[in-house]
């Protein structure tokens, strides 16, 4: 198989394509710009699956998808944790959607998140790209889950790939951040001869301006039973890693005299929203592909 040219058909936005789980290798770059330079990257994978397509039955191929594996998806560790009988993460995201107003995001919908491996995980951050039918880019839903157990949502409306989106923060991560300011996304996927990359970058700027900038990118190809081994043996305790570096990085930023803030309430609402001009023509130019 050529695994580029299978990456690049069933990719985002590719209509008329079978989609099929993918695999994505790259890296997760931290940078903190203040009061301490502290910087960081890692080694990594992760998943992009079309969901609608799962769904429907199609073949997950060497993908365990709601059943034990070295590496799986389980429906329950997204969402409100609805399980797949009760029509999973996807039933979960499309009532948010609908409640929201949205009612044209019928396409495939991928999610880029990180795995069970091993039976273990923690979801620092999923990204939900939802589609229209005929393959646009219609909402992102970006999932946030804190080590308190929360999660809450942000929903980026009429997006579009590689233009910076904004959203305020509201929800507690780092005990070294205050829950002020403000979010800066921006996705790509990047298609260099067949080969298919994606980036996705979260930054935090507060009344100073830009204070942390984030992002997770790697290449992706089909999850093929080949993958899926070679994920396993590079990184065999990669989602007990993900829990273990969030509390090194803690730890180095305590030592370097960070500041303590402690946990707040969480927001009243479990969903916010982007800012963004709203006039009929910015909406119109977010629809062009």
């Amino acid at each position: 198989m050529n695994t580029a040219g299978a990456a690049r058909c069933a990719r985002p936005g590719a209509t008329g394509a079978q989609a099929r789980p993918l695999i994505g290798f790259g890296q997760v770059r931290h940078t903190r710009l203040r009061p301490k330079e502290h910087r960081f990257s890692y080694a990594t994978f992760f998943l992009l699956l079309p969901m609608r397509a799962l769904a429907r039955g199609s073949d997950a191929g060497a993908l365990a998808v709601n059943r034990r594996g070295a590496i799986s998806f389980h429906d329950v560790d997204h969402g409100d944790g609805r399980p797949a009988k009760s029509g999973g993460a996807l039933a979960w995201l499309d009532q948010l959607l609908r409640a929201e107003g949205i009612e044209d995001a019928d396409g495939e919908v991928w999610l880029h998140c990180y795995p069970r491996v091993l039976g273990y995980t923690f979801k620092p951050v999923s990204f939900w790209y939802c589609e229209r039918l005929d393959g646009s880019l219609r909402a992102i839903v970006v999932e946030v889950n804190n080590t308190f157990g929360e999660r809450h949502c942000y929903l980026l409306d009429e997006p579009a790939w590689g233009q910076e989106l904004r959203a305020e923060k509201v929800f507690h991560v780092s005990p070294f951040c205050d829950v002020s300011g403000s979010y800066r996304f921006r996705f790509l996927f990047i298609d260099k001869g067949g080969a298919l990359r994606t980036v996705a970058r979260i930054d935090h700027d507060d009344a100073r301006g830009a204070l942390i900038e984030t992002s997770v990118s790697g290449a992706l190809e089909p999850a093929t039973p080949a993958a899926l081994r070679r994920a396993l043996w590079r990184y065999p305790v990669m989602t007990f890693a993900v829990i273990a570096r969030i509390h090194w990085q803690a730890l180095r930023l305590w030592s370097k005299r960070v500041g303590f803030r402690h946990k707040p309430a969480s927001p009243p609402a479990p969903i916010s929203h982007q800012q963004h001009p709203t006039t009929p023509q910015h909406r119109e130019a977010r629809r062009q592909p």
